[in-house]
């Protein structure tokens, strides 16, 4: 009897099952039934507050820029391989192509993130639904709505006001305007991820998507070795920053993001995850004293709360008339 397909998540929760020695059918369902796109936007959030805790995380690491980026995505890549099975199928030429992609905006933004201010980084990198609004269109056929525009606008708004002064060199951003045009470009590499992870969706035989991220941090990995090396000695600590970067930050979250990718439009994913740089300059702020100003502060509020009315607007939108 054929069996329908599962995502990698729902793979991993069978394992799980299975280990146990509990039949999936015995779980009784404690919540009703969400509808996919709501699931989808759900584990888009869950990924988003993960991906908001790196900045701070890449500071805190006693390591070099080159050593961060390379040995979190070695960490993520096998947490994938031995996580999900999806990780290890559905490999194609148009996965490696994605995955290369997903690898150069890996390594910019680690390299961003040593050089200029967490809000920074994030932020610049977070253009990236400006450039998907551009390429959706062309790359994925998917037109743009007019209420996208307006919501767009919004964010922008919010970006922008991230970059009202000048900022000056400081202890943990020690050359801000070459890690601003490395956050920038990592953003560029993150639109063209999120089109091509969601065009990997949409046509059968393309590949897996977890296959183009697992390929991604590979790539990462062995590209950024050569440089990382040699390695000094290190304290567990830093070590540990390193697994959760690569366990947690990465591998975990883009189990959630590659899941829903599917169930919604790459515009609409790509502003749900601005979640993630509303919250990054807290984490900086909290653990290294990067203290963004009011400006910032403005521009995160202005971007979380476009975040959170699209993904209520499209809820409501989709909810059925009873």
């Amino acid at each position: 009897m054929c069996r329908p397909k599962m995502t990698a998540l729902q793979e991993i929760w069978c394992g799980l099952d299975h280990a146990c020695g509990c039949a999936p059918a015995a779980r009784v369902p404690i919540f009703p039934p969400m509808s996919p796109s709501a699931t989808a936007r759900l584990q888009l959030v869950g990924a988003a507050l993960l991906f908001s805790t790196g900045g701070a995380a890449i500071k805190a690491a006693e390591f070099s820029g080159w050593q961060i980026a390379s040995f979190r995505s070695g960490f993520a890549a096998l947490t994938l391989l031995l996580l999900a099975p999806a990780s290890r199928r559905g490999w194609t030429w148009q996965t490696v192509v994605v995955g290369c992609s997903y690898a150069a905006c890996l390594t910019l933004f680690v390299l961003a993130n040593r050089l200029t201010t967490a809000a920074n980084t994030i932020f610049l990198q977070s253009t990236a639904p400006l450039y998907v609004l551009i390429l959706a269109p062309w790359l994925l056929k998917e037109p743009v709505r007019h209420r996208d525009i307006g919501f767009m606008a919004v964010l922008a708004l919010g970006l922008v006001l991230f970059f009202v002064g000048v900022d000056q060199p400081a202890a943990t951003a020690p050359h801000p305007a070459r890690g601003n045009l490395l956050a920038v470009t990592s953003g560029v590499f993150w639109a063209l991820t999120v089109c091509g992870l969601r065009w990997l969706t949409t046509g059968s035989g393309r590949g897996s998507p977890i296959a183009a991220v697992t390929a991604g941090n590979l790539t990462a990995f062995l590209v950024a070795l050569p440089l990382a090396l040699p390695i000094e000695a290190h304290a567990l600590a830093d070590w540990s920053v390193l697994l959760y970067l690569g366990v947690f930050q990465i591998a975990v979250a883009y189990l959630l993001v590659t899941s829903a990718i599917s169930q919604i439009p790459a515009v609409e994913a790509s502003m749900i995850l601005l979640i993630e740089p509303a919250l990054n300059p807290i984490w900086a702020w909290l653990m290294q004293g990067e203290v963004p100003g009011i400006w910032a502060l403005v521009g995160g509020g202005l971007i979380l709360g476009a975040t959170t009315a699209k993904s209520w607007t499209e809820r409501r939108v989709e909810a059925p008339v009873t």
